[in-house]
């Protein structure tokens, strides 16, 4: 919405088409990532790491996902992928591309800097398991508080040590 806004200022008559193409290359990013999980899962699964009900049932895996999440909190990169998810005005200023393939190219890089807000969290699923409600709603809440929340960086840096030692 808040693209589209931005859109209609810029080029009132193209603000729908515009943001179609912006909101596509999104999808597909988030396309992408969600078509590479599944492949994890199902090759989890065949290696018999992932069990019937989609959770981890090896600690291994446990450890290596809860290390790996960790450590990605830490990382400057996940600092500059949430920067751009928490304050979007700036981030589409400086990657403003005009005309419908520019939205789309706009879409794709938003959502490869969300991807990479999240993907390490997303990936934690397989430790709580993917269809365990409550794990998901507590990821969801996690995720939503680290792109709202006002100094929220601190916290990201005390849950990716806490990850780590778990």
């Amino acid at each position: 919405l808040l693209y589209q806004r931005i859109c209609g200022r810029r080029a009132p008559g193209a603000a729908t088409g515009s943001t179609l193409f912006f909101a596509l290359g999104y999808l597909l990013v988030w396309g992408g990532f969600s078509l590479a999980a599944t492949v994890l899962h199902a090759v989890g699964e065949l290696s018999g790491w992932i069990g019937g009900m989609m959770a981890s049932v090896s600690l291994e895996l446990d450890a290596l996902l809860l290390v790996l999440a960790g450590v990605w909190q830490l990382m400057p990169m996940k600092v500059r992928c949430l920067e751009a998810c928490r304050t979007p005005v700036p981030f589409l200023s400086r990657i403003w591309r005009p005309g419908q393939s520019g939205a789309l190219r706009m879409g794709v890089v938003h959502g490869a800097f969300c991807v990479g807000c999240c993907w390490a969290m997303m990936l934690l699923l397989f430790v709580g398991g993917v269809m365990n409600l409550y794990w998901i709603g507590g990821l969801a809440l996690f995720v939503l508080a680290e792109k709202t929340v006002p100094n929220w960086p601190a916290v990201g840096r005390i849950s990716g040590a806490v990850l780590i030692v778990t």
